[in-house]
């Protein structure tokens, strides 16, 4: 376990401005709306036809299917889906209050990493998600978050999850089954039980692979751009701080530098996310398991942007961006291609 800090009030506001939440909620919109821009620019080596032709049979333009599916990556940062109880109020909330005016303030982003520093999890799952307790890289933020919520557990709705007991009361303000309908959800084949989830500090959350699977495996049951675009959120995996594991290291400035040179550094360039496409092995066609393909993504912004987590130069982090972002629109492309043949 490591060490937490004691932090004061006006510390804890300022850390809570630092938060956030991987590639910036207009950023993973616009990776989505270049994906489909590359295939339209492409339609013999993509499936951009058959997509054209499901966005029309649902009477979409491309242009609004092409916002709808973007709404939807954008759309998974703000669900109300987390909420973690405190110990010794029972009272069971989405975001911590010293996130207040931070660009993400809510837990549910917890269930957007996969880390690549380590191996297995608790779960079973090949690679684990975010986990305070077995953090190889860390900072200030995430230390706040892990004092703040020390005890804390994951709202299980009536499922007798509770706080710390006092005066034989243990009150409990459930607002949102978190471990029976989201954490079930993002499951996804791997193995869970409550007492993981009874301490923040020590919470093996699902990966962010699973949180894909699990909306792809949800539009494949209903072919929605919805569905398809939720499980477009899954570009976190391109942003390094996502594969590393943290949410501090220099985590919302990059993301906001990113955001800010998107267009200026030309980082849906054609022949960068060409390239980008060979990268990734695509999933079979008779096969609905997207995850080995998000995992890829995952490996590449491990290997190629841990630069990011500890300098902020502009020619450091143009050097990861034009690895990651075309490598986010190429995934995109290939989960496309994949969708395609569902419509």
């Amino acid at each position: 376990m490591k060490h937490t800090l004691a932090l004061s009030v006006s510390a804890a506001l300022t850390l809570g401005a630092m938060n956030a939440e991987a590639f910036t909620q207009p950023t993973h919109k616009r990776i989505v709306k270049d994906a489909i821009s590359y295939m339209a620019a492409h339609p013999d080596t993509t499936e951009y036809n058959k997509l054209a032709a499901a966005a029309q049979a649902a009477g979409y333009s491309m242009e609004q299917f092409a916002e709808v599916l973007g709404q939807g990556a954008y759309d998974v940062d703000d669900f109300a889906d987390t909420f973690i109880c405190g110990a010794v109020t029972g009272d069971c909330v989405e975001a911590p209050v010293w996130g207040a005016g931070a660009s993400i303030v809510k837990y549910t982003s917890y269930w957007h990493f996969q880390n690549h520093t380590r191996g297995g999890d608790a779960h079973g799952n090949d690679l684990g998600g975010y986990n305070y307790d077995l953090l190889t890289v860390w900072g200030a933020v995430d230390n706040l978050a892990a004092t703040w919520l020390v005890g804390d557990h994951l709202d299980d709705g009536k499922g007798g999850m509770t706080g710390w007991c006092f005066f034989w009361s243990c009150s409990e303000d459930s607002e949102y089954n978190s471990y029976g309908i989201t954490e079930a959800n993002y499951r996804q084949g791997s193995s869970s039980n409550k007492n993981m989830y009874k301490d923040f500090e020590k919470i093996p959350f699902q990966p962010i692979d699973n949180l894909g699977q699990h909306w792809y495996n949800e539009f494949w049951k209903n072919p929605t751009a919805q569905m398809l675009g939720f499980t477009l959120h899954t570009t976190d995996l391109l942003q390094p701080h996502h594969t590393w594991t943290t949410s501090d290291l220099n985590h919302s400035g990059w993301e906001g530098w990113v955001e800010d040179n998107y267009t200026a550094l030309d980082l849906n360039n054609d022949s960068l996310v060409t390239n980008a496409l060979n990268s990734f092995t695509p999933v079979p066609a008779n096969q609905k398991d997207i995850r080995p393909l998000l995992t890829q993504g995952g490996a590449i912004s491990y290997s190629q942007g841990g630069i990011v987590l500890s300098s902020t130069s502009a020619s450091d982090r143009t050097q990861v961006a034009q690895v990651v972002i075309p490598h986010a629109i190429a995934m995109t492309v290939h989960v496309l291609n994949h969708a395609a043949n569902r419509f």
